[in-house]
């Protein structure tokens, strides 16, 4: 297969276009993080830095820490972003730049989220730790993908779609066992539902009436799959890692809690707890 100027986007270092990397420049194991700024703070932990670059929201560092050849990168917010992200990352080691076409043998990534959430759980507490097993798709961006999912998948995305009456149905994806295992073996775990927005569709009320009457109440409701937690990215690193064949976990500093109203005093340290225990895990 050929991939012409037109899909795969090269930069004239020969990077690809968004991300400004080249193969040399990523590890196999990769954090990400939403927050640009937190790239400094991910990597101030290494041992010694042997790559920097930034393009818009994606900033990269790749060093070593306790021997470990890490890549630390900013992703912003959303699955449009993520889409991107996993796209390059994969054109990375899956595809010969050169040549513009697909390599015969496919590597596997590992990646890993650090990012924050608020849980709809009274019973979770502020600055706990999550892993999220299964992730939720409550946006669109697998309209545009054949994403395989089972019958459990299908039917929990559809009673979904029938609680909240909306016009798509969501997709549901699961973690890298592996990876759970390795890193996340003590934290909480937890269903994720990744939102196309952080006000309406994560149930904030601001100087507009909501379209879905009760939509708290119903999430924290629904019995198919419960719901421990919002965010706006783990669903579609699930999705695009199953259909590109890389393994990924994501993992949530708890900052808010909506069932109680309540925010952490202290968010920058247990994110700074996260980070220090998936370096040392990893």
């Amino acid at each position: 297969m050929h991939f012409s100027p037109a899909d795969l986007i090269l930069n004239q270092d020969g990077s690809v276009y968004h991300l400004h990397l080249r193969p040399e420049h990523i590890a196999q194991n990769i954090i990400t993080v939403g927050d640009p700024d937190r790239v400094a703070m991910v990597s101030s932990f290494f041992d010694s830095i042997e790559f920097k670059t930034q393009k818009r929201e994606f900033v990269t560092h790749t060093g070593l820490y306790k021997n470990k050849r890490l890549t630390v990168i900013s992703t912003g917010i959303g699955t449009d972003n993520i889409e991107i992200v996993m796209n390059e990352l994969d054109a990375l080691i899956n595809i010969d730049l050169e040549k513009r076409q697909a390599k015969a043998k496919t590597q596997a990534l590992n990646i890993i989220r650090i990012g924050t959430s608020g849980t709809l759980s009274p019973n979770i507490p502020l600055d706990s730790l999550l892993v999220s097993q299964q992730a939720i798709g409550l946006d669109t961006l697998m309209c545009f993908y054949e994403l395989s999912q089972t019958e459990n998948e299908n039917k929990i995305g559809k009673e979904l779609q029938n609680s909240l009456q909306i016009p798509f149905q969501p997709y549901i994806v699961t973690a890298s066992d592996a990876l759970q295992k390795q890193i996340a073996y003590d934290l909480i775990a937890g269903n994720t539902l990744t939102c196309c927005g952080f006000y309406a569709p994560q149930g904030r009320k601001m100087r507009y009436a909501p379209k879905i009457e009760n939509y708290l109440e119903k999430l924290q409701n629904f019995s198919c799959l419960p719901i421990s937690n919002f965010e706006m990215e783990t669903a579609g690193y699930y999705a695009l890692g199953r259909i590109l064949g890389h393994n990924m976990l994501s993992l949530n500093a708890i900052v808010a809690n909506r069932a109680k109203n309540t925010f952490s005093i202290q968010a920058e340290k247990t994110i700074s707890n996260l980070i220090e225990k998936v370096l040392d895990r990893i």
